[in-house]
Formats: structure tokens, sequence, C-alpha cells
């Protein structure tokens, strides 16, 4: 298990925000847990000299192309970007630096998933560096994918046959847990043992870590196969969780897994 890191922008801004606050009509909703003039370059060098390999970038909404641009030139080949991604723009991202491109609202329309876009967006960028964001919120005892910065809810859900499928497609899947991302109130258990029950290919949670202890209940309810990223917990987003203590977790446990890839040959 590894600890992915995250730079989110807004308005070309590093920002932390409560997911489900988002709206494309009205900023008012917007509920703001950490903002900085920091540049994204600052933390983008920050994660390169941690050795922080795999993070994502997500560009919330407009006029943060740029800014995102500069945090890839920072640490290249470090990150994954996404929001807003299809055929016309993925290849400059991938040309400045993005080990690979994450994609979501392209690929469904009416909330369905359109097979022949996704096919495009493979046959351009290759499946191994596309991700496919299948963030989400829970209604009833499903899963259900959402898209347009998690506004809009889709009829796929999480399931065994989604997973495997869409894994034919793509290198990583990346899951928000929508409906607890910026509340800093835990991990939902229940979405991270299914990813690690039926997901075929590498897989990076995300939403509620606010403590290593969370960080140990995505280890053990993924059985260690499940990453994950932490936002507004952290101390350099405002909050409490010391990164330092993060990244040293994020060490310690690639030294166990590099222990027992030895020990089992």
């Amino acid at each position: 298990m590894k600890f992915r890191p995250c730079i989110d922008l807004h308005k070309g801004k590093v920002k932390q925000i409560v997911g489900s606050t988002l709206s494309d009509s009205d900023d008012k909703t917007l509920v703001t847990n950490f903002e900085t003039d920091l540049a994204p370059a600052h933390f983008a060098e920050m994660y390169k000299n941690d050795g922080l390999y795999g993070g994502h970038i997500i560009m919330l909404g407009a006029g943060n192309e740029a800014a995102a641009i500069s945090a890839l030139k920072a640490f290249a080949q470090g990150f994954h970007v996404g929001g807003g991604i299809n055929p016309d723009n993925a290849k400059l991202f991938l040309d400045n630096g993005a080990s690979h491109v994450i994609v979501t609202s392209y690929i469904f329309s009416n909330g369905e998933i359109v097979w022949k876009n996704l096919e495009t967006i493979v046959a351009l960028v290759g499946k191994k560096r596309l991700v496919l964001d299948l963030s989400c919120k829970k209604q009833g005892h499903n899963y259900h994918i959402a898209t347009d910065r998690w506004q809009n809810l889709t009829a796929v859900t999480i399931s065994k046959a989604t997973l495997v499928t869409l894994a034919d497609y793509c290198d990583e899947f990346l899951v928000h847990a929508a409906h607890v991302e910026g509340m800093k109130n835990g991990v939902d258990k229940e979405l991270i043992a299914l990813l690690a029950e039926h997901s075929p290919i590498p897989v990076t949670y995300a939403g509620g870590v606010r403590s290593l202890a969370d960080l140990d209940t995505v280890y053990e309810q993924g059985n260690g196969s499940i990453d994950a990223t932490v936002g507004s917990a952290l101390d350099i987003f405002g909050g409490k969780l010391p990164y330092k203590d993060v990244v040293a977790w994020h060490n310690d446990h690639q030294r166990g897994s590099a222990i027992n890839r030895v020990s089992t040959r």
C-alpha cells in the first residue's frame, strides 16, 4: 500500500474543498477547507523530494490548466492529472509531464458509459497511460459513479462486473468516496473492501482519511492492495495530521512490502 499525494486546483489555486458542495452554477455553495497562495509547483517539488510518485492533480473547473502544467513540470512523470480531460487536451498534459491522464465525465452521457468515447481516449493515449475516475456516492446499498465534479449520479455502480470490465481499458482506478470527501469523519470501510475484493488493477482510494489510524484501516480493509490519498486532514493543507508522519508511514509500508517480497522468493 502507498500514500498517493494530491494537488486540488480551483480557479488556479491550491485548495481543499468539501467535494459534495461543488457546483457549476453557484460558488456560494462551495465549502472550502483550505486555500493557499503557495504555488502548485511548491507542493509538487515537496512530493518529488519525498519520492512520492503516482499522486494526482485534479482540476476542479475551468481556469486551472496553467497551474496544473506548472506542477507537472516541477515533478515530471510524478502525477496523474484529471478534471475535464478529453481527446482535445489529453496529449497536452502528457506532453507536459503527466504520467497518466484521469477521465470520468468524457466517457459518460445520460448516466451511462459511452463505449465509443472510452475507446477513443484509449486509442489516443494508450491503456497504460489512462486512469478511470470511478468516484462515487452511496445511495441505498449501492455506490453510483458520479460525474461532472460529483454533481450527477450515473446508473453505473461500483461492482465486480464494472471493475472487471473497465480494467481492460485502463492502468488504474481512482475512487473518491464523494459522500465523505473533505469531511474528515473517517473512511468508507465497505467501499474499500469492495474495491479490494473485485478490482484486478491498482486502485487509489480518497475520502475521509484524517489520521494514521485511518490509513491503517485502509490497509486492513483493502488487504494491503488499496492505495490512499489524504487531503484536508494534512497539516500542509490546514489540518492536524503531520505530513511528515504520513510520509514516514508510507516509507515504513514500502520497506515492509520489500521485505515480504524478498521472503517469498
